[in-house]
């Protein structure tokens, strides 16, 4: 059996503005990020796991700044010095932006960094490629169009041609090196990709577009006993109570408000031959608190607001969002001041206004619709619509010619000339 730590997507530097520490002068926001995987790291080294696999974005992009470099490189040495194996796959924000140029983990290969090994290209790992581990790895880092060409050596141009090739050559390099594996020994498969069926945060379904998207069934061989996989930000297990478990373990931290639903973490995983058990660990990270008040009364506008907004304490250190709702007319009511001056004990307080125009209007009990002319009923909705007076007067004049071309059975050509005046004077 064999103990694991996977976790995926730290993207330490993915916040770099923002209120900054005297001490280290790194933006606070990238020490939450560097306080969560020190506290993966602590995990990995207490719990004295035989292997840690990161699948993948350590990084906002793929030149980082030598500063966040650093901070990565300290976390990975530590687990180099604890004796753990770490396997880092490149991601998408890590891969290099050509075929032959260094991606951002590139050191730890041309230093052969001790205990650790960087998948940049497809391959199988075998216990003698990993300090002995009773384990075999399959590993594929994020499978770029041009890196794909060039390991295939394919040309194909067309974009929907070049992912179902991608898709059916990856399948087969995977199908053979599951018919290699030694069946006595666990084997792993660690990925950077995007797999149908997964879940984006707020529930959106990972649906086929510009990714290449793999289909799970090629990971739901029951030749595999655990699959590591990152890219998707959100846990999940695809293959939940069966073997075997095809999990994302998400991003260590929130980096947006879509986010803020999704609960973050690591996993820990004990990997045997035709069983495998798994434990998610809760990282507890920055809070996100988003409110959204319809203001609906014109008097007291701010006693509204704070009737449904949290507590002090509650916002507290908190990256706070208020959105607020409200008919256009009552927005010199709004008091921002005072709403500012509420949300001062958040960590990050946003605003967002969304006035909206009421597009109602009252017809005299005297009047039905049924009486109006379409003229009438179009002059109404451009009037609910607030249009200027010239833009009304335009496109009513505009609106009658249409319908005297339709009445008279005329070419709609004669419309042309109005138009092109417009476009003159405009």
């Amino acid at each position: 059996m064999v103990k694991i730590l996977h976790f995926s997507d730290a993207h330490i530097d993915m916040v770099r503005q923002g209120r900054r520490d005297p001490q280290s002068g790194l933006p606070l926001r990238t020490l939450d990020f560097l306080h969560a995987l020190d506290t993966i790291v602590d995990a990995a080294i207490s719990q004295k796991v035989d292997i840690v696999i990161f699948a993948g974005d350590a990084y906002r992009d793929r030149n980082p700044a030598p500063t966040f470099q650093r901070e990565w490189g300290n976390r990975i040495m530590r687990l180099s010095q604890a004796g753990i194996f770490t396997v880092m796959v490149v991601g998408n924000h890590d891969v290099s932006p050509a075929v032959g140029r260094a991606h951002a983990m590139q050191e730890y290969q041309t230093l052969h960094i001790p205990n650790t090994y960087v998948i940049s290209k497809p391959c199988l790992l075998r216990p003698q490629d990993i300090n002995g581990l009773p384990i075999q790895l399959i590993g594929l880092p994020w499978l770029s169009r041009s890196g794909m060409m060039a390991y295939f050596e394919t040309q194909q141009t067309s974009l929907e041609e070049m992912n179902l090739e991608m898709e059916e050559m990856l399948s087969k390099l995977v199908r053979t090196w599951l018919a290699e594996l030694d069946p006595t020994l666990p084997a792993i498969l660690t990925s950077h990709v995007t797999v149908q069926g997964a879940l984006y945060g707020n529930e959106r379904s990972v649906m086929l577009g510009r990714d290449m998207v793999i289909s799970p069934a090629l990971f739901k061989d029951e030749r595999l006993d655990y699959v590591a996989l990152g890219h998707i930000h959100k846990f999940q297990d695809l293959n939940k109570g069966h073997h075997p478990p095809l999990v994302y373990s998400g991003s260590i931290e929130r980096v947006d408000f879509g986010e803020i639903n999704d609960t973050k973490g690591y996993i820990i995983a004990q990997v045997d031959r035709g069983s495998t058990t798994y434990h998610f660990h809760k990282l507890e990270g920055r809070k996100y608190i988003s409110v959204e008040v319809e203001i609906e009364e014109q008097d007291d506008i701010i006693g509204q607001i704070k009737k449904k907004l949290p507590a002090m304490d509650v916002i507290e250190n908190a990256i706070f969002r208020l959105v607020l709702s409200y008919p256009r007319k009552w927005e010199a009511l709004i008091d921002e001041r005072a709403i500012r001056e509420y949300g001062e004990n958040a960590f990050e307080f946003y605003l967002v206004r969304h006035p909206h125009v009421e597009s109602r209007i009252l017809l005299p009990d005297t009047i039905s619709l049924g009486q109006l002319s379409a003229l009438e009923l179009l002059d109404l909705y451009w009037k609910s619509i607030h249009l200027e007076p010239d833009e009304m007067e335009y496109l009513s004049s505009l609106a009658a010619e249409i319908i005297h071309l339709a009445d008279t059975g005329r070419s709609g050509e004669y419309l042309l000339t109005p138009l092109v005046k417009k476009e003159e004077e405009a």
